[in-house]
């Protein structure tokens, strides 16, 4: 009988075990599937996307200095919005570092919901660009 209930416990813990591990990977795939890249290329003095358009959703900027020789950087706001104010400045859509000449960086995670969007260089003066959350 001791032998019977010992192998119940195991099957019961290897069970519990087993689903709580498959609900934590569906999870982390439902996080990593629902975040989508845009990327976003300067050259000297603009983007080379000039205007994008996006689902709702959740995204991070991946910015790429194609040899304007020297630092770069991405700012997002919501049109209509004064970009001089960096309190109107969705701060998530920065990228973390400055992007060196002929490299790559990234935003972190944010969300955007339906409506228009303005994206533009600080350190490169480009002009404002379009991005569409439809």
């Amino acid at each position: 009988m001791k032998k019977i209930v010992s192998i119940f416990v195991i099957v019961i813990a290897f069970t519990l075990t087993t689903n709580a591990q498959d609900k934590m990977m569906k999870t982390d795939k439902m996080t990593k599937t629902a975040i989508k890249i845009v990327s976003l290329e300067q050259t000297d003095g603009v983007f080379t996307q000039q205007g994008v358009t996006v689902k709702e959703g959740s995204y991070i900027f991946e910015i790429s200095n194609n040899n304007v020789g020297h630092d770069i950087g991405f700012v997002l706001i919501k049109k209509g919005t004064d970009a001089s104010k960096p309190e109107n400045h969705i701060k998530t859509a920065y990228v973390t570092e400055v992007v060196g000449n002929n490299k790559k960086e990234k935003s972190n995670v944010t969300v955007l919901e339906k409506g228009e969007y303005l994206y533009f260089c600080p350190l490169n003066p480009t002009p404002q660009y379009t991005l569409t959350v439809e």
